[in-house]
């Protein structure tokens, strides 16, 4: 799905001080792989480059096996969720989640709104398509932005902290809903996070990444699915989790 070799990227500004270099990874159709590391590190500006907002600046980056030098190639081709939900406050749910379908018009209208009440219901917010954001939760806007991205029909998501700024209990809750949804529809989704237990709980393999020449270290999460929160206090998860700590620590430090 993605193979990225010795990727980097530095701002035209600072090209001796990379944000990131000697970056390489690959990920495989269906995985969920998450993406670790300190504030700075250039995981949402790795991001941003392989749904095609910025240009990397060396390396190689292919999407669908096909090298993409041209970041205008990779605009569409990849369904992308920043930080915020970025719901428009003017619009209601439904038409909120009908943006994809205005920018590509592929399709009818009609089937696009059937589609969209279909996974409205799918995601436990029927009722909601007349509703504008401000009169949502915290947790509902999160999942009607997830909705959005995947109303964009692409196979690959990728999902910068999309749980940040929720409460814990909130945060729990979603981690089941979207290990639910992706089973499913065998999404690949490429994951930032900061917090180690949710990395551990939804992903097949963690990135470890280090910002500047540091590159990436590789992660496995030998934990059978299905899985669920109460996981977390058994104790291979412990172990695991106390090792991924550890590295990370020393790709800092």
């Amino acid at each position: 799905m993605i193979s990225i070799t010795n990727l980097s990227y530095a701002f035209s500004t600072s090209p001796q001080m990379p944000v990131f270099s000697r970056l390489s990874m690959n990920v495989r159709r269906g995985e969920f792989i998450s993406i670790v590391g300190a504030s700075g590190c250039g995981k949402s500006t790795l991001f941003k480059i392989i749904a095609g907002l910025l240009r990397h600046t060396g390396g190689e980056l292919k999407v669908h096996g096909m090298i993409s030098d041209d970041p205008s190639s990779r605009l569409g081709q990849v369904a992308y969720m920043p930080q915020q939900d970025l719901l428009l406050p003017w619009r209601t749910v439904m038409d909120n989640c009908l943006l994809p379908w205005e920018l590509k018009r592929k399709g009818s209208k009609a089937v696009a709104v059937k589609n969209i009440r279909e996974m409205l219901d799918r995601f436990g917010l029927e009722g909601t398509e007349r509703l504008y954001p401000q009169e949502l939760s915290g947790g509902m806007r999160q999942r009607i932005a997830m909705l959005r991205t995947l109303a964009a029909g692409n196979e690959l998501m990728l999902l910068d902290e999309p749980f940040g700024a929720l409460d814990a209990i909130t945060k729990r809750e979603l981690h089941r809903w979207l290990l639910e949804l992706w089973s499913s529809l065998k999404q690949t989704v490429l994951f930032i996070t900061h917090d180690l237990e949710e990395a551990l709980l939804l992903s097949d393999r963690i990135y470890l990444m280090s910002g500047g020449s540091g590159g990436v270290q590789e992660f496995s999460v030998d934990i059978p699915r299905p899985r669920h929160y109460r996981m977390n206090y058994e104790p291979k998860f412990i172990a695991l989790r106390e090792n991924l700590e550890r590295r990370l620590h020393e790709s800092i430090y």
